[in-house]
């Protein structure tokens, strides 16, 4: 790693926490980070939205060490950095490779915000080494936009969370008061890098199609046409180019079991996502209208309902319980209303814990 990207572990301000701890010597701040990698799994996921996941799978690496620390984390022990495994930058690089090999449709950086100077340098080895498949930066937002920065050319979607408007209830969750004021000039910058969101066309999977079936893109309104059944017109054009798949014989229909999913691929973009959590519907309209205010159709809003009441969160009464059912219709009811035009939504049954990946260290 250069020396420029390793100053930033010996006084680190990477994050709004702005702790000043030398990671490079054991010093810990907030996320309990190292200034080495450390991770708990790599591996094929299915679990994002449709765009992202496709029907191969995300490359996802979950990233051990969180500089949010949520009381109600589906990650828990990830984000408090009980579970881990060390690995080196070269190490890094080659599971992003190897996560192409398996077909991935992208790869994807979950929680990598304290270790972004690793990253960076993992990534940049990676691409010199071949690395072709979109690189998705998957956040809870607090982030500063230096670092954000830092990132413009190197990741081509961004998976922002905005969690929370309240800052009393994002202090009293999150210990970060300034939450809103911090994510949202973060997401701004992760905008500006992608520009609106773009498609790959139907069939076309970036990681084995032909470069000249991956260079042709689609704009959210031809993507919203194709998933909701009202253009048909490019399915059949794009499954004849399925396409000279670069002396492979893949085909990437019927990979996974638990997808159903056959629409086209996320090429470039930022889709924010907002989880509603129990008895806060006020707070969630909040966060959809000023998101939707400042982005309009530069993004895409999934609002989720995935919810799910986890042990560590019993001190909290209020999060002991799943979502209430007609507080999320509310809530994407009031987005239609407000005129959101680009999102995803969430059906029933996505409360449930198998929805949580085994931290086993699988890919590492």
């Amino acid at each position: 790693m250069n020396n420029k990207l390793n100053l930033l572990y010996e006084n680190c301000m990477i994050c709004p926490r702005k702790c000043r701890v030398d990671r490079t010597k054991g010093e810990r701040g907030f996320c309990k980070a190292s200034g080495t990698i450390a991770a708990a799994r790599a591996a094929l996921h299915f679990w994002e939205e449709p765009c992202i996941s496709g029907e191969t799978g995300s490359g996802a690496v979950f990233f051990s060490g969180c500089n949010m620390g949520c009381v109600f984390c589906q990650n828990y022990e990830i984000a408090h950095d009980e579970v881990k495994k060390e690995i080196s930058v070269d190490r890094l690089s080659d599971i992003f490779l190897e996560l192409q090999d398996k077909k991935a449709a992208n790869i994807n950086l979950v929680t990598p915000t304290h270790f972004v100077p690793s990253i960076i340098k993992a990534l940049e080895i990676a691409k010199d080494k071949g690395l072709k498949i979109p690189v998705v930066y998957n956040t809870s937002a607090y982030e500063n936009v230096d670092t954000i920065k830092m990132l413009d050319g190197l990741v081509d979607i961004y998976l922002p969370d905005c969690k929370y408007y309240n800052s009393e209830l994002s202090f009293k969750y999150s210990i970060a008061r300034d939450y809103f004021e911090k994510a949202l000039p973060a997401i701004e910058e992760m905008v500006r890098q992608t520009g609106a969101p773009t498609f790959y066309y139907p069939h076309v999977h970036p990681g084995i199609s032909g470069k000249e079936a991956c260079q042709k893109s689609l704009n959210a309104d031809e993507y919203n046409d194709i998933v909701t059944g009202e253009d048909s017109s490019l399915d059949d054009v794009t499954q004849t180019e399925k396409i000279d798949q670069d002396s492979t014989n893949y085909d990437i229909s019927g990979q996974n079991e638990s997808s159903d999913y056959s629409g086209p691929l996320m090429k470039k973009g930022t889709i924010v996502r907002h989880l509603l959590l129990p008895g806060h519907l006020d707070d969630s309209m909040n966060v959809v209208n000023r998101i939707h205010n400042r982005f309009g159709n530069d993004i895409y809003i999934s609002i989720m309902n995935q919810y799910t009441p986890m042990p560590h969160s019993a001190a909290f009464p209020e999060l002991t319980r799943t979502v209430n059912v007609a507080d999320y219709d509310k809530l994407v009811d009031y987005a239609i209303d407000i005129g959101v035009e680009y999102a995803f939504i969430q059906g029933d049954e996505t409360d449930k814990s198998s929805f949580i990946p085994a931290f086993d260290y699988s890919g590492l």
